[in-house]
């Protein structure tokens, strides 16, 4: 729900969103789009009868003299997937339906950078992925970072958010009950602020 807050997908109850200092109203998706906000959500929301071009430029199709310019959009696709170093993709012109976890987190991610996002929210990149897929797909969320692109990554994969994030910030029942550098915090601590809302000291319970 929180995250479809920030898409402009639903509108928060309660409180207030800022952006960059100031506090913003995302009515519609379109709003977040035009401030730099972008989501990829957990089911990535692609077409699999597209290919990889087409779903990059879905909505937002290059124009030239009243026609589509393929070539124009299959250029930028092309440097987009080469900026994040994006190997395993042999075709832009693959349908997305064949294309592995990892791949099709790939050309979520591209469609983002894609936009100039500046920042990237990701529901849970990495599940249902293999190992190799998932190291991919932490690789690229690394090279948005590099890039210049905040990324907010919601996961309950612990190793990958210990091995990504620079911050955490643990929400138990929807509020926020810490908030600082990954290096403050070790599973233990997560997991307990994750399932009591405080840090439990497992030796001091008893069973």
């Amino acid at each position: 729900m929180l995250i479809k807050c920030f898409a402009g997908i639903h509108q928060p109850d309660t409180g207030h969103l800022y952006w960059r200092g100031r506090p913003v109203r995302i009515r519609h998706p379109a709003d977040a789009s035009a401030v730099g906000i972008a989501t990829a959500y957990q089911d990535l929301a692609l077409c699999n009868n597209l290919d990889v071009v087409q779903n990059l430029f879905l909505g937002r199709e290059l124009t030239r003299a009243g026609v589509l310019d393929e070539a124009g959009m299959e250029l930028a696709a092309e440097q987009t997937m080469q900026r994040l170093s994006v190997t395993t993709l042999d075709s832009l012109h693959r349908k997305v339906g064949s294309l592995s976890g990892g791949q099709r987190q790939a050309v979520a991610i591209a469609k983002a950078l894609l936009w100039q996002a500046k920042l990237v929210i990701l529901d849970e990149p990495t599940a249902a992925l293999g190992v190799a897929q998932t190291r991919t797909v932490l690789e690229l969320v690394r090279r948005l970072a590099d890039n210049g692109i905040a990324v907010l990554m919601i996961s309950h994969n612990m190793p990958d958010v210990f091995r990504t994030a620079d911050r955490i910030a643990v929400l138990y029942m929807g509020r926020l009950v810490a908030a600082r550098p990954t290096s403050q915090f070790d599973t233990q601590t997560v997991v307990s602020l994750m399932t009591w809302g405080t840090a439990v000291d497992r030796d001091a319970v008893e069973v």
